[in-house]
C-alpha cells in the first residue's frame, strides 16, 4: 500500500489517505496469564486487578497453567487450588470467555526426558476430559480423591492443545496425534466447545516446516490457528534488530495462511497470535538467562516508550496479514513482560498501549482498510481505517531509531501531515499519542482538533499517535 524511504529533517514526512478499501480489518486485543506457584497470589495480592482487567476489554483472556499450575498431581490427587486462584477472577471479568491452553500434562505422564509414555496420548485425553468436566458439567467429577467442581460453575468454551510442541518433544506428525485422540475425547464431553490448535513458538520458516503434516492430518476439530512471536531472546540485541523482525511476522502469518488453504476443510480457519511481546527470554533459576545462558537482564522495552511504537506496529502489520486476535504476554508481570506490575497492580505504559489499540480498533466496528501512500515506510507505520459508522481512525507509529547502536533508545522525532482530503469533510476530530511524555498512572489524554484536509501529527520520539475523525 505504501512507498517511499526514510529521514527525518526539518520537512515533515507525509501521508496521503485514499478513499479506497484495501479489504476488512479486525483484529481483537487480549492478554494472558500463566498460573503456577510463581503467580497464583496475582489477584490476592490486588483485588482491584479485576477491575483493571475488565477495563482492557480482552477477548478470550488466555490461561497458561504450568508447574504447580496442573491441576492432576497423580494419577489419584487433583488439587485446583493454584490454578483456580487465577482462573476464578478471569472468570469474572471481560467476555467471561477465557481460551484454556492446556500447556502440558500431569507430570507423572512423561518420561526422563518429558516424552509421553503412553504414545497412543490416551491417557493425556482422559486428563483433559476431566477438566472438561471440572469446569463445564454440574458437579464436575469424582476422583479417587473426591468430587471436584468449579466454584464458579462458568463454564469454559475456548481450549488451546498444548503449547509450542515445537520446543516441547513433539514433531508434527506426533502433534496430529495428540490433537486427534484429545479433542473428539473432549467433544464426547461438552460438544459446544472451540479450539485454537498448534500454538507454535514461532519463527521465520516454521509454519512452512510444521504445519504440512498437521494441515494433512487433523481429523479433529479446528477453530483456530494459533502461533507466538517475540522479537527477541537476547536482551543485548539492538532496537535496529528488534524493529528488522515485524515485518516477518506478518509473512510468517501468510504462510499459515498459505498452508491452512491447502485443506479445503480449514481454508476458514482463522490466525490468532496467542503469545506476543518483545524479548521472550527469562530467568530459569540462579540469575542465569534462559536463552542465552549469561546473566539475566530485564529488557525494558517491554514496557518502556520502546513499546508505544513497537506493539501498534506489530499489531499494524499482523491486522493487515489477516490476524483476527493478538495476546500480550503476560498481564501481571515485571517490566519487561507485564500490563500491570505483578505486585502493587499498578499500570505501565504498556498497559496503556494496548488499551487504547482495542479502543481505537474495535473489532466488532466493521472496518475497512484505506489505501494510502507514504514518504516514510520504513520508520513509520500508518494503519488507516473506515469504520461502518464513516469515522476514520489513522494511526501512526513512529519507530525511528535514533542511532544504530541503541538499546531502548528514545527513537527519533518526526513530523507527518496527513492528507485525508479525498476522504470528504468531517465535523470533529481528536488526536491522542503515547510517548514517554504519557502519564502511566492516568494514561494518555485525547484533545480535540479541528478537521482539515492536511493534517499534521508531530511525534516525540517512539511512540505512536491516533487521529479519529467524526462525519
Amino acid at each position: 500500500m505504501g512507498s517511499g524511504g526514510g529521514g527525518g529533517g526539518t520537512n515533515p514526512e507525509s501521508v496521503v489517505i485514499s478513499k479506497s478499501t484495501n479489504g476488512a480489518f479486525s483484529l481483537a486485543m487480549s492478554t494472558s496469564f500463566q498460573p503456577a506457584e510463581w503467580d497464583y497470589s496475582f489477584f490476592m495480592l490486588n483485588p482491584s486487578a479485576t477491575t483493571t482487567l475488565g477495563n482492557l476489554g480482552p477477548h478470550h483472556i488466555r490461561l497458561q497453567g504450568v508447574s504447580q499450575g496442573v491441576p492432576q498431581t497423580t494419577a489419584a490427587m487433583w488439587d485446583f487450588s493454584t490454578l483456580d486462584a487465577i482462573t476464578q477472577p478471569v472468570l469474572s471479568v471481560g467476555d467471561h470467555s477465557p481460551e484454556f491452553q492446556i500447556a502440558v500434562a500431569p507430570a507423572f505422564m512423561y518420561d526422563a526426558n518429558h516424552d509421553f509414555l503412553d504414545l497412543t496420548y490416551a491417557q493425556v485425553a482422559n486428563y483433559t476430559q476431566d477438566l472438561v468436566r471440572y469446569y463445564n458439567v454440574p458437579g464436575g467429577f469424582s476422583a479417587s480423591d473426591g468430587q471436584h467442581a468449579s466454584p464458579s460453575g462458568t463454564p469454559i468454551t475456548w481450549w488451546g492443545i498444548y503449547n509450542e510442541p515445537n520446543f516441547n518433544n513433539l514433531d508434527s506428525t506426533q502433534y496430529t496425534q495428540l490433537y486427534n485422540a484429545v479433542v473428539p475425547a473432549m467433544q464426547a464431553v461438552d460438544s459446544s466447545l472451540k479450539y485454537a490448535a498448534v500454538e507454535l513458538g514461532d519463527y521465520s520458516g516454521l509454519a512452512n516446516q510444521f504445519l504440512p503434516a498437521f494441515v494433512s492430518g487433523v481429523t479433529a476439530q479446528v477453530d483456530v490457528l494459533a502461533t507466538h512471536f517475540y522479537s527477541t531472546c537476547n536482551q543485548k540485541d539492538s532496537d535496529t534488530t528488534l524493529w528488522a523482525t515485524v515485518p516477518g511476522f506478518a509473512t510468517e502469518v501468510g504462510d499459515i495462511y498459505t498452508q491452512l488453504h491447502t485443506n479445503p476443510a480449514l481454508a476458514s480457519v482463522p490466525v490468532w497470535v496467542t503469545e506476543n511481546n518483545v524479548n521472550a527470554d527469562y530467568d530459569k533459576g540462579g540469575g542465569i538467562s534462559n536463552c542465552t545462558g549469561t546473566t539475566f537482564v530485564d529488557d525494558q522495552r517491554g514496557s518502556s516508550p520502546f513499546f508505544a511504537a513497537w506493539r501498534p506496529y506489530v499489531f499494524s502489520q499482523l491486522g493487515k496479514a489477516g490476524v483476527q486476535a493478538l495476546y500480550h504476554w503476560d498481564y501481571g508481570a515485571d517490566k519487561q513482560y507485564g500490563e500491570v506490575d505483578y505486585n502493587t497492580g499498578a499500570l505501565q505504559l504498556s498497559y496503556w498501549v494496548d488499551y487504547w489499540l482495542g479502543q481505537e480498533f474495535p473489532a466488532a466496528a466493521g472496518a475497512q482498510l484505506l489505501q494510502y501512500t507514504s514518504s516514510d515506510d520504513a520508520e513509520l507505520e500508518t494503519l488507516p481505517v473506515v469504520n461502518s459508522d464513516g469515522s476514520v481512525v489513522i494511526m501512526v507509529a513512529n519507530h525511528a531509531v535514533n542511532a544504530s547502536t541503541d538499546n531502548n533508545g528514545p527513537g527519533a522525532a518526526r513530523s507527518v501531515q496527513v492528507d485525508v482530503s479525498a476522504l470528504g469533510t468531517f465535523s470533529s476530530g481528536s488526536l491522542l499519542t503515547i510517548d514517554k511524555n504519557t502519564s502511566v498512572t492516568s494514561g494518555p489524554m485525547a484533545a480535540g482538533v479541528a478537521p482539515a484536509a492536511q493534517m499534521t501529527i508531530s511525534l516525540d520520539g517512539y511512540s505512536v499517535a491516533f487521529l479519529t475523525l467524526k462525519p
